[in-house]
């Protein structure tokens, strides 16, 4: 056994699973359903699009516990979502890994939905109106041409989505608590250990978020390095 395996206990794995798991899944629903609101954004002129913009980014500066609150509060059994999903026959969402999935997409959907938005408006009209001058329909025209020229928007987004769902705390903590196997990402294993003392398992554990986060921020670097010497 090596002397990394023996410092990560069980809980450690399934916290760092858990928090994968949920990182991958959160990814690739904001990816689905980020892609319409990113080009409705960049096309649309209709005059609430300011304000659909500012609540795209309220997250970047609502501080996560005040979001995880009232996300409780509408998934509760008196809030819009609760009731919504108490008609349906489901089970209520707070303190389960489907609610900790509905808080990360509303907590990373600007680090998804700018980044694609930007590449869009980047790309402009000029490359649709030479498709639809060769016969392509609009559709055709968005999955032929338009998605390949915003690839580098959808990385950068991917990333992003990613790296900032793996780093959640306070929203997580609020609408999820602490279960192990279902709510406790590493994260909250990380403050579990720093509560109990346990400082070297503690080190582990932010030490490997700690290289995480440095290896997403130099990749994005080299990303638009190469971008701009293209």
């Amino acid at each position: 056994m090596t002397p990394a395996t023996s410092l990560l206990s069980p809980a450690d794995v399934d916290a760092i699973w858990l928090t994968l798991k949920l990182a991958g899944t959160t990814t690739v629903l904001l990816l689905l359903l980020g892609t319409p609101l990113a080009w409705w954004l960049a096309h649309s002129r209709a005059r609430w699009r300011g304000v659909i913009n500012a609540l795209v980014a309220l997250p970047l500066i609502l501080p996560p516990t005040v979001l995880g609150f009232y996300l409780l509060v509408a998934m509760g059994p008196d809030g819009p979502i609760g009731r919504f999903t108490a008609a349906a026959g489901l089970h209520a969402l707070p303190f389960t890994f489907a609610g900790l999935v509905l808080g990360s997409l509303i907590y990373s959907l600007p680090f998804v939905v700018q980044p694609i938005r930007d590449a869009f408006i980047a790309i402009g009209p000029r490359p649709r109106e030479v498709a639809a001058t060769l016969g392509a329909r609009p559709l055709d025209a968005f999955f032929s041409v338009i998605l390949p020229l915003a690839r580098p928007g959808f990385l950068t987004a991917t990333v992003l989505g990613f790296a900032h769902t793996v780093g959640e705390f306070g929203v997580v903590l609020m609408i999820g608590g602490n279960i192990p196997q279902e709510t406790r990402v590493v994260a909250i294993q990380i403050y579990d250990h720093v509560e109990a003392l346990e400082y070297t398992q503690a080190h582990w554990l932010a030490g490997g978020m700690l290289l995480f986060s440095f290896v997403v921020l130099l990749a994005l670097h080299l990303l638009n390095d190469r971008r701009a010497q293209a």
